[in-house]
């Protein structure tokens, strides 16, 4: 098994990097984080996982090694693939994924691309005793006077608990400290 690799990224492409690793360039499979987060000629170090199949051998790649141990966690729901399971880590946070198990809901699966409600259902069933649960007020109790106003705003519109969560985090750390402006960043998070 190959548990790491390191070297340099030759190609970026849509849903892989080629790695140099001692002269072999090795096409990763890899979130879309780990493909924004990096940069041709930069040297790179992803916790992998390789799936053997009949006919290929395919390697995943994850900045860290709880995305892998995640990944790896998602294979064993059934009816999710290697590309489904990556599709999940790629579209949610590993928090959102935790809220989405500790406040049981399946509708947060529902948002990565082919996933309906049963394979959704699914997947909530098998990370239930599988993953720690982070309870969805438990962060809410860090966030700011501004970011709880945003909060509200945004359960307000029907967003969930999770969702809310989840587009709180991902406002830009440059964002003006402004309310209009981090609303306006964070209903963003909704529309990629």
């Amino acid at each position: 098994m190959i548990a790491t690799l390191q070297g340099e990224v030759l190609e970026i492409n849509t849903d892989n990097l080629v790695v140099n690793l001692g002269g072999l360039g090795l096409k990763v499979f890899v979130p879309a984080s780990v493909k924004e987060s990096v940069k041709t000629g930069e040297m790179a170090l992803l916790h992998t996982h390789l799936v053997v199949r009949e006919d290929a051998l395919t390697l995943y790649g994850f900045d860290r090694r709880e995305e892998r141990d995640f990944y790896v966690i998602l294979l064993g729901v059934d009816g999710i693939g290697p590309r489904t399971a990556l599709a999940v880590i790629s579209t949610l946070s590993l928090d959102a994924i935790r809220q989405a198990v500790g406040s049981g809901q399946a509708d947060v699966f529902c948002r990565v691309p082919g996933i309906g409600k049963k394979t959704a259902q699914k997947i909530l069933l098998h990370l239930e005793d599988k993953v720690g649960s982070i309870h969805p007020l438990e962060k809410l109790a860090a966030l700011s006077n501004l970011d709880t106003e945003i909060f509200t705003a945004l359960t307000g519109l029907g967003y969930s608990i999770v969702e809310s969560q989840a587009a709180i985090q991902a406002i830009p750390t440059g964002t003006e400290d402004a309310l209009e402006p981090r609303l306006r960043a964070a209903l963003n998070y909704f529309s990629k």
